[in-house]
């Protein structure tokens, strides 16, 4: 019989014990904020969701019922008034995100670009005119919208100086979809669309589009936004190095091909980070229609952050406001995750790394010259 000798287990020395101890006593503060200040409130939070406390006295008091997921349902299945407003503000608010998360993040990419070139005189001064709308207060800017989009303000002036005659547009409850259809001839909801609903909503209600209300708070969005995210890709495109660049112009690769195959794929990380801080900040958008418009006109611009405020604070159903924040967290949550499976580094090849110019895409992979050596 062969006895294997085994190495008995090592003993944590006193020194590694004692720098474990002085991480947590460092990092106690800030555990101690959290809990008190994030942890606690989510916990009371999750219990009023699925309780029927009444806003008066604690959540846990005595008199307090445990309900289970009856807020939920109400919303998701109740088919009630509540439903309904919830499929409003779900509908309002995912037109929303999906117009205004990649127009923001084009926009900040381009002005990134553009103020990163080294010919363009006057950098600094751009670089603060572009950023400064993201600085000023949100109510600020909200009001001064309701201004320049007023029937008569300055948009619908400038509007009308191309013979266009502007909407009233914080008045106008149309989607915008709709109304393209109905410059087409479409003006009536196939059946399929206008028998079945989603949420209380029917589909062809859902596919409306924006409403015209909505679409100036999507422009604000994108105008006070994309300073922000300007910042974060101009500082990713300040730390690329220019071999690669210097490489694929010696190939003959154009502008474009250099952007899209050599530094696109190199902001990744600052993609993905743009994209989830935009999706984040699209999906609880709150202080712009609580300054603006409050859910109208005809609760088309209703979002789910403003209906759990007026459902709390205004219907005093605070268990349904609550269960309302916590399927917003979910949906945040779940689109975070796909978006980051979709974004995840990938195995790059080499063959695929040489398709960043046409001359590259001809080299000799058996004797991995590349296309300028070829053609010598």
């Amino acid at each position: 019989m062969t006895v294997i000798a085994t190495r008995p287990p090592r003993r944590r020395s006193a020194a590694t014990r004692g720098e474990s101890l002085s991480g947590w006593l460092f990092v106690s503060p800030i555990l101690i904020i959290l809990g008190l200040f994030l942890a606690v409130p989510v916990g009371m939070a999750l219990w009023v969701s699925v309780s029927d406390w009444t806003g008066r006295g604690s959540p846990f008091a005595s008199g307090v019922g445990f309900v289970g997921l009856d807020n939920y349902r109400e919303l998701l299945g109740g088919g009630g008034l509540a439903e309904r407003d919830f499929g409003l503000s779900l509908r309002n608010n995912a037109w929303y995100v999906l117009l205004v998360v990649p127009i923001q993040t084009a926009v900040s990419l381009l002005l990134a670009v553009l103020v990163n070139r080294q010919v363009l005189r006057g950098r600094g001064f751009f670089r603060t005119a572009f950023y400064f709308p993201s600085v000023t207060s949100s109510v600020a800017i909200t009001v001064l919208w309701l201004f320049l989009f007023s029937q008569s303000g300055a948009v619908n002036k400038l509007l009308s100086f191309v013979g266009i005659t502007g909407p009233a547009w914080f008045n106008d409850a149309s989607g915008v979809l709709h109304n393209l259809l109905a410059l087409v001839g479409v003006r009536e909801a196939p059946a399929v669309l206008a028998d079945n609903t989603a949420l209380g909503i029917p589909l062809w209600e859902w596919l409306a589009g924006p409403s015209v209300a909505m679409s100036a708070f999507i422009l604000m969005a994108v105008f006070t936004t994309s300073g922000t995210f300007m910042l974060l890709f101009l500082a990713a495109l300040q730390n690329l190095g220019g071999d690669v660049q210097e490489a694929a112009m010696m190939d003959g690769a154009t502008g474009w091909q250099r952007f899209w195959r050599i530094t696109l794929p190199q902001l990744r990380p600052t993609l993905f980070t743009v994209l989830t801080l935009g999706l984040i900040g699209t999906w609880q958008v709150f202080d712009q229609i609580y300054t603006g418009t409050q859910g109208g006109p005809q609760k088309t611009t209703l979002t789910p952050a403003y209906l759990s405020y007026t459902s709390a604070f205004g219907d005093q159903e605070w268990g349904r406001g609550a269960a309302i924040a916590f399927v917003l967290f979910v949906i945040i949550v779940v689109l975070t995750i796909l978006q980051r499976i979709v974004l995840r580094d990938r195995a790059v090849s080499k063959r695929r790394l040489a398709l960043y110019a046409p001359a590259a895409a001809t080299a000799d992979s058996t004797t991995g010259t590349t296309g300028t050596e070829a053609r010598r």
